[in-house]
């Protein structure tokens, strides 16, 4: 058995998860430019550690120098959703990569094919390239796709496994189901007032944007010094602001844009 120099073997993992999370966020970002729900609420990535590969070689009786090779999810990316729907529109969203850069090569449902624990996500393992020192690399991800409640009751039931170095007691076990049925069930109800949720959620964005046009339009209209009284623009924005009404914020900013126009303004 060759001896392993680990903190190097595991730079081209801490590569390709940099550039995972990296790409996936900008597809939530792509979303929330387009004013449209984003199925990707939060997106992590990490790399087990050598501690970890170890004990899970040891437990599958892989020899360790082999471990790279045979391990799936050396590299992880961790996605949480808002909705149990957005789940399958994460997948459908990575599936549609394969052709270019994130190949799937297995699927495993754990939502709809819930583990006797009670631990529910859905895994897909990705065949990811990297160029690293100047060569080409492929290497294995194991992609985890949960809603928030989810997430929560996983990370809960991990800690305590390894409190109990993976032998739950039978009465906590029980008592782990049950908090994970009751987590189901709020993921359920959650979808139910998916509506409202989404309509709030757009509001605040549509909020965002008129409030990040007006202070451009302020700050550009400052710039070229085609408007005197700026201060009463500043508090006009604040009052209207503080009311909280969309509407006038879109009147508002309509009437700074027209004033752009009229003194053909360029944006900074």
């Amino acid at each position: 058995m060759g001896i392993i120099n680990w903190n190097t073997a595991l730079l081209p993992y801490e590569q390709a998860v940099d550039e995972m999370v990296l790409k996936l966020k900008n597809v939530q970002r792509e979303f929330k430019r387009a004013q449209i729900h984003s199925p990707i609420e939060q997106v992590e990535g990490r790399v087990k550690s050598i501690a970890s590969i170890l004990t899970k070689a040891g437990s599958r009786n892989i020899p360790v120098d082999k471990a790279l090779d045979v391990l799936e999810d050396i590299a992880g990316i961790r996605i949480i959703c808002r909705f149990v729907e957005d789940i399958e529109k994460v997948a459908a969203i990575i599936r549609s990569r394969s052709d270019y850069d994130m190949k799937v090569i297995q699927e495993e449902d754990y939502v709809t094919n819930t583990k006797s624990s009670g631990y529910r996500s859905y895994h897909m393992t990705v065949e990811y390239k990297i160029m690293y020192e100047n060569q080409l690399r492929i290497l294995k991800c194991e992609i985890q796709i949960r809603t928030l409640a989810m997430n929560f009751w996983a990370t809960i039931e991990h800690s305590l496994r390894y409190k109990y170095d993976g032998h739950l007691p039978v009465e906590l076990q029980e008592r782990l189901r049950n908090c994970a049925e009751a987590a189901f069930r709020l993921d359920t109800e959650m979808t139910t007032i998916r509506g409202e949720l989404l309509q709030a959620q757009k509001t605040q964005q549509t909020q965002d944007f008129l409030v990040n046009e007006i202070v451009k339009n302020i700050h550009n209209l400052y710039a070229y010094g085609k408007v005197e009284h700026m201060n009463d623009f500043n508090k006009q924005f604040m009052e209207i602001f503080q009311e909280g009404n969309v509407d006038k914020l879109s009147e508002f900013n309509q009437k700074l844009e027209t004033m752009a126009e009229i003194y053909n303004v360029r944006y900074v």
